[in-house]
């Protein structure tokens, strides 16, 4: 996985298998952002200042801005466990950054695959590999499960609050089905439950954050979905495009209303123009050798470049743990 931060800090958890494949291992390494001029008018690169070793790491993600005060990184481990972590230390050159451990709680037994947290960043949804949801809230800094229930038969690969309603969960999993609970029901009140839709496991589900009816999935079987969410208990299909691999990752750009960045597996990666009745993609990205597993786009300043739009970008890949920092060789027109 990677994620970046406004700070030009960005983050990358790759999880190779041990060589006896008994246990899953895995690393989380600080990267920063800096131009690369010597390149090309696009060019960055990235320069390593930390590497942790850890357990094997599903997910990563750092905190709404409306939260906290700092940054605080949430990260789903394979053993289990639900870690905050914090970049302690200036971030303006490499002395003296380190990924500082605030707390960590094991909330399952089973493996911990992904993680979403709440507008306020005062609660995170897990999704669980035995098909489980936690909802675990942070307050002052401790991990505490409020809720946890059976959501799917098989691995819950993805999980995500509605960000513009958030006592809304959505849940998606390798039973091909894709569902939302109401967490001001005790125990959450299933409020649909879409299972004839997608063709394969649902790895993926995003909010649009510029559109409070509109929301994406992502699949095994190779299609981004747009749903209409006006009758939010029967959401409506609305479009989709097939984008040649697995939809492993999909993420809005902050700014720019109606344009994805999608982490395809097999097929690279690529960014979408999402127009409400029709998707498109409008560029790919292939110089990965191996499957296409994250992907996000940085969220300072630095996405402009004399008045055109091209969003700064970086992908990272499985097998051979590549990260590329790269720009599309097109302006971005919606």
């Amino acid at each position: 996985m990677i994620e970046l931060a406004p700070n030009q800090i960005h983050l990358c958890s790759p999880f190779p298998l041990s060589p006896a494949a008994v246990y899953i291992i895995g690393a989380i390494a600080p990267q920063l952002l800096r131009p690369l001029k010597l390149l090309d008018q696009h060019g960055c690169s990235t320069l390593l200042f930390r590497s942790e070793d850890t357990c094997g790491i599903f997910d990563i993600k750092w905190n709404p801005p409306a939260g906290h005060s700092s940054s605080f990184l949430a990260q789903a481990d394979a053993d289990g466990y639900l870690r905050i972590k914090t970049l302690d230390g200036c971030c303006d050159g490499v002395e003296g950054v380190n990924l500082k451990e605030v707390t960590g709680e094991k909330i399952s037994d089973s493996m911990c695959l992904y993680l979403d947290w709440n507008p306020s960043a005062t609660s995170i949804t897990v999704g669980l590999s035995d098909g489980c949801v936690s909802i675990v809230s942070l307050l002052e800094s401790k991990l505490e499960i409020q809720e946890e229930w059976k959501a799917h038969d098989f691995e819950l690969w993805t999980t995500s609050f509605d960000i513009h309603q958030p006592n809304l969960v959505y849940t998606g999993s390798d039973d091909c089905k894709f569902c939302c609970w109401d967490l001001r029901d005790s125990p959450s009140n299933k409020v649909f439950q879409s299972s004839k839709v997608h063709t394969m496991g649902v790895t993926c589900i995003e909010k649009n954050p510029h559109d409070p009816n509109s929301l994406l999935t992502g699949s095994y079987d190779e299609f981004l979905r747009v749903w209409d969410l006006r009758s939010i208990s029967k959401p409506v299909n609305e479009t989709s495009i097939s984008l040649g691999g697995g939809v492993w990752r999909v993420k809005h750009h902050p700014f720019i209303q109606g344009l994805v960045l999608a982490a395809c597996m097999h097929n690279g990666f690529a960014i979408v123009a999402n127009k409400g009745d029709k998707v498109e993609v409008l560029e790919t990205y292939k110089k990965h050798d191996s499957l296409a597993y994250g992907a996000d786009w940085q969220k300072g300043e630095a996405n402009h470049i004399e008045g055109r739009s091209k969003p700064l970008v970086a992908t990272c890949s499985f097998y051979d743990k590549l990260v590329r920092v790269w720009r599309p060789c097109n302006d971005i027109t919606l």
